[in-house]
């Protein structure tokens, strides 16, 4: 029995050891000491499982390729993925995912799910645990560098008008505020700048002032390049003749630019219409679209003249041929000149009344005292060139020729009353009806004033009553005559102031070598100094009256001539009756036979003819 109970221990122990494993001794349980000395009672405290080194650097390797640092002023790229109404949810691989409000997107209004944004940390953490990013302030931070980058590589940039600015608009470029020179905006001029503000447009960066950060973009150097390709190619088809469609650029004063694609084109005024227009504008309007014709280009083509009228058949050319001379016609007074007035007879065609086929009148005026611009005037044709393209015009053929009857109405001796129309150094013209003028000769003009000039005599305008002396009807000449409306005073003096007849006078002035005396307001006589002195031996003084003998009167030349020395000396009295024999015989031989009235007659109308 006893030994039953041992063999069955034996035997257990065998069994016993066989199951065991074979106990692992540790580093610990070799080195108590070292184990105690290197054990982290920090971590066996906070209840941290101890890791092996090559885990914890596995670990760390995962968080560098797959998280962000979320530190302030770093500028990192996440990924839109999710868009609402308002924000932009944006994920940079930190352990959440942050917030951007669509405003600072308005440049990108084609934002999607998926694009890649350049964001900045603004708050790691807001009071609900939100991360708040910010793409504007990211973008000003690369900004510069950007707009730079596009400025040196010509590379074409998307930026938002924000608003207008005196000379231009302001536009978001990159996060950065650059201006945009209204000239820069379209190749065309701009009349409507509001139409920009809000839009994202393509941009090209021209200019940049690092000293004071100012960018400055064009839109207009993007169109021009495109411009500049096909203004290549319209130009070399250019060819004179050619019709092309065009749009009104510009309008001038003096003319209309067209655009004909990227080439521009100028039509002057006087080849937009056959008919004489004051400005273009009657004629067209701004973006009009038009065919023109091309006249001429200078050697480079830069330069093209472009042609409206010349689309159509020139208004002479269809001119009905029965117009003739001689036909009346009516037309509108277009342009007046100092020599005339042109009339538009048909649309494009024109006639000129020179100022002497206005009136009758041989007195020229100017055109503007007969018609105006816009008036509407009957004429008759007086020639017409067809080839030359001109027509002279009348208007006084169609009242009659006052010179037709004018021995009838105006015979030689008849009194007639006219108006002064102008002035010569030899005379005055006086107008006695429309188309009827006459000379009065400056001696004809008064019986006893020496007349200088006419203008001493009468005014322009003013009315004299005339007597027709003389009549040319050949040479539409009168000559006319004031003076011989009255009788001549001269004919009574030459018996009352007779040589030797005694006049009592004053001593009016005194004069080189003697005096004047007047003995009324048509005869001033002249006193020789030595016929001033007085019975006592002195000289009569001026304001001193005297008696006076005539010792000359000549009535041709209004010449008298007295003496105070006669009155009381013999000799000086022989002197005066010699003076009266030889003036009765001078006045003897001067009596006129019908040959010297002749000759006389024909002095005065040679004279007439040549001062005329």
């Amino acid at each position: 029995m006893a030994d039953k109970a041992k063999q069955a221990e034996v035997e257990a122990t065998e069994v016993k050891t066989a199951e065991a494993p074979e106990v692992q001794i540790s580093e610990a349980q070799k080195n108590p000491e070292q184990f105690l000395k290197d054990f982290n009672w920090h971590n066996y405290q906070e209840g941290i499982d101890e890791v092996e080194d090559s885990q914890l650097q596995e670990f760390e390797q995962l968080v560098a390729e797959n998280f962000v640092d979320t530190l302030d002023d770093e500028v990192v790229e996440g990924e839109v993925i999710h868009i609402t109404d308002r924000d932009a949810i944006i994920d940079i691989n930190a352990k959440s995912e942050g917030v951007i409000s669509l405003n600072e997107f308005r440049y990108n209004p084609d934002l999607k799910v998926g694009d890649k944004v350049e964001v900045l940390i603004d708050v790691r953490e807001d009071a609900t645990g939100q991360l708040v990013l910010s793409h504007r302030k990211a973008r000003v931070i690369k900004a510069w560098d950007r707009v730079n980058a596009a400025h040196d590589n010509g590379e074409i940039v998307k930026g938002f008008v924000k608003c207008r600015t005196k000379g231009g608009m302001i536009v978001d470029v990159f996060g950065i505020e650059a201006f945009l020179p209204g000239s820069q905006i379209d190749v065309k001029p701009i009349r409507d700048y509001d139409a920009y503000v809000n839009k994202t447009m393509e941009f090209k960066v021209v200019k940049i002032n690092h000293e004071f950060k100012n960018v400055v973009v064009s839109h207009k150097a993007l169109i021009e390049a495109d411009i500049e390709e096909q203004k290549k190619e319209i130009i070399s088809q250019l060819e004179k003749g050619q019709v092309l469609e065009g749009v009104v650029k510009n309008i001038t004063s003096y003319g209309v630019f067209i655009d004909l694609g990227g080439v521009d084109g100028l039509i002057h005024i006087t080849d937009l219409s056959w008919s004489r227009i004051n400005h273009p504008n009657e004629i067209v309007e701004l973006d009009q679209k038009l065919n023109v014709v091309i006249l001429d280009f200078d050697e480079d083509k830069s330069r093209i003249q472009l042609g409206l009228k010349q689309l159509s058949k020139h208004p002479w050319d269809a001119l009905g041929e029965d117009v003739k001379v001689g036909d009346k016609v009516k037309g509108k007074v277009v342009v007046i000149a100092d020599y005339g007035a042109f009339i538009e007879v048909a649309e494009g065609v024109e006639g000129l009344i020179h100022v002497s086929e206005m009136s009758w009148s041989t007195h020229l005026r100017s055109a503007q005292d007969f018609v105006s611009v816009g008036d509407e005037v009957e004429a008759e044709i007086l020639t017409l060139d067809r080839e030359e393209r001109k027509m002279s015009l009348g208007i006084k053929q169609l009242t009659p020729d006052p010179w037709t009857d004018i021995t009838t109405k105006y015979p030689v001796g008849s009194k007639h009353k006219g108006i002064v129309r102008n002035f010569t150094n030899f005379g005055v013209f006086v107008e006695l009806e429309e188309g009827i003028d006459g000379l009065i000769y400056i001696s004809d003009l008064s019986w006893t004033k020496k007349i200088k000039h006419p203008s001493e005599f009468c005014n322009v305008g003013d009315e004299l009553e005339v007597v027709v002396l003389e009549l040319d009807v050949e040479g539409r000449k009168l000559s006319l005559g004031h003076k011989q409306t009255t009788d001549n005073p001269w004919d009574k003096y030459e018996a009352e102031f007779a040589v030797g007849t005694s006049h009592t006078a004053e001593i009016s002035d005194i004069v080189d070598k003697g005096a004047t005396i007047e003995f009324n307001e048509d005869i001033v006589a002249f006193v020789p100094s030595r016929h001033l002195e007085k019975e006592d031996g002195k000289k009569l003084k001026k304001g001193e009256e005297a008696e006076f003998k005539i010792i000359e009167f000549n009535k041709e030349f209004k010449r008298v001539v007295a003496s105070h020395t006669a009155i009381f000396r013999e000799e000086e009295a022989k002197i005066v009756k010699a003076a009266a024999k030889k003036a009765a015989n001078a006045a003897a031989e001067a009596k006129p036979t019908l040959g010297d009235a002749n000759e006389t007659l024909q002095a005065l109308k040679d004279k007439m003819d040549g001062k005329s």
